[in-house]
């Protein structure tokens, strides 16, 4: 298993390398079409976007050792939420890129007899299921640091306590939010690589959102999306400290 996941570290950034362009061919396929591309352009450029698809899944052969050994090391966080959260996370990544190595061999015609409808819909709930658990995960730990943050400024909430009481309850509720929003801005501002955690992970979720129907957008929009969270995924390789940790 050790070969494995060391074989797939050395293919993630060039996984990763094939995703932005995976979904950069997808943006650019929406809008020549919207600009009223020819039919054959437009082929040409779905024909790219599919082999980079396949290739990508060429890449990700072990990446499902590389997630399990990973919720293994999760399981020992002394932080049961994170623990959790953390080690659920990795097991669906786990059984997402189990699902995406048997599309690969079907797509390949190792083993024509893949039903590729019923195994694509099955990876993209997997990996919706990661991004639910991911972005729970960073909800909490938020959370934490907005409190570590208010617990840091007593003073200034005894201040705003005051003025709390002293308005109206439409005022107080506005003021709250506008602390509460304060305080999310400066706890992520302050910790980058929580903020890109956030937005890959929140991009990342209307791929399977529209993969599987229950949030229909467009192709640009979710190529739009796979595109920025790719190139933020690539910044966590280049300058690992902003790779969200554990």
């Amino acid at each position: 298993m050790e070969t494995w996941v060391r074989f797939s570290a050395q293919s993630q950034a060039k996984e990763r390398l094939f995703r932005a362009a995976q979904y950069a061919c997808a943006l650019a396929g929406d809008t020549l079409r919207r600009n009223g591309a020819s039919a054959g352009v437009l082929a040409s450029v779905r024909q790219l976007e599919a082999h980079l698809s396949l290739g990508r899944k060429l890449l990700r052969l072990g990446s499902s050792a590389e997630a399990l050994e990973a919720a293994k090391r999760a399981i020992h966080l002394s932080d049961m939420v994170l623990r959790f959260c953390v080690t659920l996370g990795h097991l669906n990544r786990a059984m997402y890129f189990a699902c995406d190595n048997v599309l690969w061999a079907g797509k390949t015609g190792l083993v024509p007899s893949v039903d590729q409808e019923k195994w694509g819909q099955r990876s993209f709930r997997y990996y919706l299921f990661a991004l639910v658990v991911n972005l729970s995960r960073d909800a909490y730990e938020i959370r934490i640091l907005m409190e570590r943050e208010a617990g840091g400024k007593r003073a200034k909430g005894s201040e705003n306590g005051r003025q709390l009481r002293a308005d109206n309850g439409l005022q107080q509720l506005g003021l709250r939010l506008q602390i509460q929003l304060r305080l999310l801005i400066r706890v992520l501002r302050n910790n980058p690589p929580l903020l890109l955690d956030v937005v890959k992970n929140a991009c990342d979720l209307f791929i399977p959102l529209d993969k599987l129907g229950l949030y229909k957008t467009n192709p640009g929009f979710v190529g739009l999306c796979g595109l920025t969270s790719s190139i933020l995924s690539i910044l966590t390789i280049l300058h690992p400290w902003l790779k969200l940790k554990p």
